[in-house]
């Protein structure tokens, strides 16, 4: 644009016009002295007078037309160009602010575009990621069910004989701890019978080592352990009802039954010996039913004056001297030691069996009153219990394992 020709000056236009004049006045002019010579030789006829010659100025005015129409064309020329450049440049202007306006929404679109699509990949890494896990997670239960499935593909013989084996490890333990012998004999008998439904002759051994086992429990001598657990209950509700020492009305001991009067028969007639047989002497109603009455008084009389003067003999006085609260945890002592003597009992625990027992004895003789019935019939309950012989040496069921583990372990 900067590079467009521009209009001259009028200045320089009439510079132009002078020197254009100036070389066309300097032109030689034509040889006029030939016909001159002629005229004066004759005369010249007459003849018109020529006009004038033009003046200069409509010379010049001539010469400058095609200029200034020149210019005027370079003018409109120049105007042209300008005009369209100008409508040019202007619609590129707004062709370049579309085209701007246009590239910042996409570039916004390109924006959202993106978020989403960052968004997208975010949730996808989470979802592959977790894909992945349970990818793992399968992996891991594929190869546990390819070991269950060689576990369970292995031979039955080898999963009955390790069942075998744990079922008699477990006897074994119970046996030893708590004298389990019933417990015992079950797990023998499920053995030989699981044993038996295999019938194949490998495993005759081990059936005859059980049953050897069976033979050796079966010739225990049995224990009524629950027979007495149960006396022991009964012991343990009667401790309650007890009277002690202490009491302030201790138990009188127990009254002899009175004679009944027997009268006796009259002989019989025709018998043997009824002629030697003294006669019976009648007595009269009246003086038998006095002599009951006074036997009656007398006794009444007899047990007030007892009861007026006590005389007891107590070889420790320090039971008489003891108060309630003592008394109760007296009686509740009593009771752990029946509880303790009952569980050493179901757990074949002698020693700690009879020293409870022991201790218990002695705690009803030195602070109960041991001329009551109660007392004694729970004495005589204890001492029933503490005759049970629970000193008896358990076999164990190595012979039995030891066949099962010889049997697994041959190649």
């Amino acid at each position: 644009m900067n590079d467009l020709p521009t209009i001259p000056d009028s200045a320089d236009s009439a510079d132009a016009a002078a020197s254009a004049a100036q070389s066309a006045s300097a032109k030689p002019a034509p040889d006029t002295s030939a016909p001159q010579a002629a005229a004066s030789v004759t005369p010249p006829p007459s003849t018109p007078p020529a006009p004038p010659p033009p003046p200069v100025a409509s010379a010049k005015n001539e010469m400058h037309r095609p200029l200034v129409i020149a210019v005027v064309a370079l003018g409109v020329l120049l105007a042209a160009q300008t005009w369209s450049s100008h409508n040019q440049v202007r619609k590129l202007r707004e062709e370049m602010a579309r085209r701007l306006q246009q590239g910042d929404i996409v570039n916004t679109e390109t924006g959202k575009v993106m978020r989403g699509v960052q968004d997208g990949t975010r949730e996808l890494q989470i979802k592959v990621g977790m894909l992945e896990n349970k990818q793992v997670e399968a992996q891991s239960q594929q190869l546990a069910l390819e070991q269950l499935y060689q576990d369970l593909s292995k031979n039955r013989d080898e999963w009955a004989l390790a069942e075998i084996e744990q079922v008699l490890s477990t006897a074994s333990q119970q046996l030893q701890l708590a004298g389990n012998v019933s417990g015992a004999l079950i797990a023998l008998q499920n053995a030989d019978r699981s044993l038996s439904r295999s019938d194949k002759p490998q495993f005759i051994t081990i059936r005859r080592a059980i049953a050897k086992d069976t033979e050796k429990l079966k010739a225990l001598p049995s224990v009524d352990t629950v027979g007495l657990a149960v006396r022991l209950d009964n012991v343990m509700a009667q401790v309650d009802t007890l009277p002690m020492l202490a009491d302030e009305k201790p138990t009188l001991p127990a009254q002899p039954d009175r004679k009944a009067k027997v009268q006796p028969k009259p002989p019989v007639k025709g018998a043997k010996g009824a002629k030697d047989a003294p006669p019976v002497e009648e007595s009269t109603p009246w003086l038998a039913q006095a002599h009951d009455v006074w036997d009656a008084w007398s006794s009444d009389m007899w047990t007030d004056v007892r009861q007026l003067i006590r005389v007891r003999s107590v070889e420790t006085p320090d039971a008489l001297m003891l108060s309630p609260s003592q008394a109760y945890f007296l009686r509740e002592n009593l009771k752990l030691r029946l509880l303790n003597a009952r569980m050493a009992l179901l757990s074949r625990n002698e020693a700690a069996f009879r020293s409870d027992l022991i201790a218990a004895q002695e705690a009803l003789t030195r602070y109960f009153d041991t001329r009551a019935k109660t007392t004694q019939s729970v004495q005589a309950l204890l001492r029933q219990v503490q005759t049970s012989n629970l000193a008896i040496e358990m076999p164990t069921l190595a012979d039995s394992l030891n066949a099962v583990r010889n049997y697994k372990a041959k190649p």
